[in-house]
């Protein structure tokens, strides 16, 4: 989840939810099976499903929404982080699940007991597995893992839905399907507050016009600040939208550009600086503020960019004379992707380069530095950031796509660093570089795995 999440920490840790389901399973008698058994309500639910198929997905029916079962369920978890819990449940009954995998990151894992209870105590699902590898954002995905674990429904966590759910739900090549449900986990924040402090900050208020972004735990608070801060700004404010990325919100590789829109500052809404930097990067002349949420500061903030520029400008010359290459494709969920990687192959082939594919889920100097003595020059297709930030901690030029394509003379040096790694219609190094997300790990076969017990 990135920034917000870490703050998760912060509410009371909750506590174990035992339903009425349970307990009369534990009272049961020998060989009889509770009256409110996981089996009929199963049935149920699926009996429901049929005759409710007309039902949009968001009207979630009463007989859940008010279930005193599942309300006290949900009050082990903040009140002001919205799980989106009866609606997954719902989700769950129409689908008839049966085994679902709960992915979450570090600052939300805390609940994810709690959630797995309520999935198999209201939702009739047999097993919730909580998938605990680490989630840096909506790119570590990990639907492949939960396909390989027999799940047949997947929950993510935190992020907006950046894979498309038409792409995770391709039947693979054994013929199983996977549903994924992707709830950002809006989190309740004091909009007065903010507007407040933006209004102390930016007393001219006649001539000045803001622009407003953040990540997705805070895009509903951004657009209720908008609203409210409209009225005291004549000249408006602006929810600046990076396709297919959701108004206002930006990712720590992706966010959108303000050129143009005369804005005179922006304020970012998070508690951390991961995703802030990628605005500030893709914006470097605006001015930049910061709304911390949780100690409701709002501060000005900085970056080097001319120094980034140069070091990232200086790999990227060390890398031209490379002649043995290493592509790093991330493995971390779906951080790598072979459409990229296709193309990156295909660059260093058209410029007679030998390069080999390395298969990492995370990108590490003491690994990659164990095959330095083959290597020249590395590009890894996983996160960015993890070149732009880190690059120089590795003893060899460490690439992203985008520079791979600028050290041979393929797209040019910009003025501004791009942060359009998930932008539609941008460069060959994207994702959305057809406009859609380019993926062919679908027609990859791979070994099937028996579900783990």
């Amino acid at each position: 989840m990135g920034d917000a999440a870490a703050a998760a920490s912060e509410a009371p840790r909750p506590r174990r939810f035992v339903g009425r389901r349970r307990k009369d399973a534990a009272t049961a008698a020998p060989g009889e099976a509770p009256a409110s058994s996981r089996t009929e309500l199963a049935r149920r639910a699926r009996a429901g499903a049929g005759k409710s198929r007309s039902l949009a997905l968001s009207q979630v029916p009463d007989e859940i929404a008010n279930d005193p079962e599942l309300k006290h369920a949900m009050s082990q978890l903040p009140a002001n982080y919205n799980f989106q819990v009866a609606k997954t449940v719902w989700r769950l009954k129409r689908a008839g699940a049966r085994r679902v995998a709960l992915q979450l990151p570090e600052g939300l894992l805390l609940f994810a007991c709690v959630l797995a209870d309520i999935f198999e105590q209201c939702a009739g699902v047999e097993e919730a597995l909580v998938m605990a590898d680490v989630t840096y954002g909506a790119c570590c995905i990990d639907d492949y893992s939960a396909r390989a674990l027999g799940c047949d429904f997947m929950v993510h966590y935190g992020h907006s839905c950046l894979v498309p759910i038409d792409i995770t739900a391709k039947e693979n090549a054994f013929g199983e399907k996977l549903q994924v449900m992707y709830v950002f986990v809006d989190i309740d924040i004091d909009v007065e507050h903010l507007v407040e402090c933006v209004k102390l900050t930016f007393p001219d208020r006649g001539n000045t016009r803001l622009a407003l972004m953040g990540t997705i735990q805070f895009a509903a608070a951004m657009h209720r600040a908008k609203t409210l801060l409209d009225a005291h700004y004549p000249r408006g404010s602006h929810v600046p939208q990076a396709k297919p990325l959701s108004r206002g919100e930006v990712l720590g590789c992706t966010s959108p550009s303000l050129a143009g829109e005369a804005v005179d500052a922006f304020v970012f809404v998070a508690d951390g600086r991961f995703h802030l930097e990628s605005a500030m990067i893709a914006n470097p002349e605006i001015p930049a503020y910061r709304y911390n949420p949780y100690d409701r500061v709002l501060t000005h903030e900085a970056y080097d960019t001319p120094l980034m520029r140069k070091v990232r400008r200086g790999e990227i010359e060390k890398a031209q004379g490379a002649k043995r290459w290493a592509i790093v494709l991330g493995t971390l969920g779906r951080q790598g992707n072979p459409a990229i990687l296709r193309r990156i192959e295909a660059l260093l082939k058209k410029h007679g380069r030998e390069h080999f594919v390395l298969l990492m889920s995370e990108v590490f100097p003491a690994k990659l530095a164990l095959l330095e003595s083959s290597v020249d020059a590395w590009v890894q297709i996983a996160c960015p950031r993890l070149s732009i930030d880190w690059g120089e901690a590795f003893s060899k030029p460490l690439l992203t796509p985008y520079e791979c394509f600028v050290a041979f003379g393929e797209a040019e040096w910009r003025e501004v660093y791009p942060q359009d790694f998930y932008s539609k219609g941008s460069g060959p190094w994207t994702n959305f570089h057809e406009e859609k997300y380019d993926d062919d790990k679908s027609e990859q076969v791979a070994t099937k795995q028996e579900p783990a017990m």
